[in-house]
């Protein structure tokens, strides 16, 4: 009975190991965070302020009234072609 107890509590114990390895492998392989070295986070601080500046040039340039006219002239074309 004992042996049988321990035999049990060896094959949970195998188990849990096995699933606590493959957790790890997998964490291992896909971090859930990344770790930049200094030249590549400066490049992306560029390219997102790049990105930035170039997003609110266009904001600057939108017209609102002539999106919404825009807007109305094709809503009316898909009524219409329905």
């Amino acid at each position: 009975m004992v042996n049988g107890l321990y035999a049990a509590l060896l094959i949970v114990l195998i188990f849990t190991n096995l699933i606590v390895l493959l957790l790890y492998l997998s964490a291992k392989k896909n971090p859930y965070y990344v770790v930049y070295d200094e030249e590549t986070k400066n490049a992306l601080k560029r390219r997102v302020t790049n990105l930035k500046e170039e997003l609110e040039e266009e904001l600057v340039d939108f017209d609102v009234e002539e999106w919404e006219k825009e807007l109305e002239s094709s809503i009316e074309e898909e009524v219409r072609n329905l």
